[in-house]
């Protein structure tokens, strides 16, 4: 396999598993292709190397914005935008806890309403579950951050 099928490969994974997360197939593409490029690229560049309409590559990176994992860079005297990954690890976690967190909420808001003891300790179970692993995450970024291993490329780091 060449370096180019290997990135391709890399590129379609991406695709594939933000795909089972429920995201659109090119967002994680978009992603992966992202990560590869050692610049930022504009968004026609992009669609030419994936493949993609500049709305489906637009869309994508709205989407990746949106997430944290993504920034765009405005080019002075012009409406284009040239694009880069944002970071990594750090940004999908923020974002997943605070799904989880307000999926916390939403449990822990149920236990008032739970049919006795044993669906008010369910209820409480999965939430204290779910509290943990957040917390988890919170300790092991807050530990790679601390050791400057940051899953983060961040402007100034």
């Amino acid at each position: 396999m060449s370096a180019d099928d290997d990135r391709a490969a890399f590129v379609a994974a991406l695709g594939d598993l933000l795909a089972s997360w429920h995201l659109p197939r090119a967002t994680g593409r978009v992603y992966g292709q992202l990560l590869l490029d050692a610049d930022p690229a504009s968004l026609d560049a992009l669609g030419d190397a994936l493949g993609l309409s500049k709305g489906a590559v637009s869309t994508a990176v709205r989407e990746l914005v949106a997430w944290g994992l993504a920034r765009t860079i405005p080019q002075s005297g012009s409406r284009r935008l040239l694009v880069e990954a944002a970071g990594g690890f750090d940004q999908l976690l923020a974002a997943s806890h605070a799904r989880t967190r307000a999926f916390v909420r939403v449990l822990r808001s149920g236990t008032r309403l739970a049919d006795g003891d044993r669906a008010k300790s369910r209820l409480t179970g999965v939430a204290d579950f779910f509290t943990a692993y957040v917390d988890a995450g919170d300790e092991m970024l807050r530990d790679l951050t601390s050791r400057g291993d940051a899953a983060t490329d961040r402007p100034g780091d």
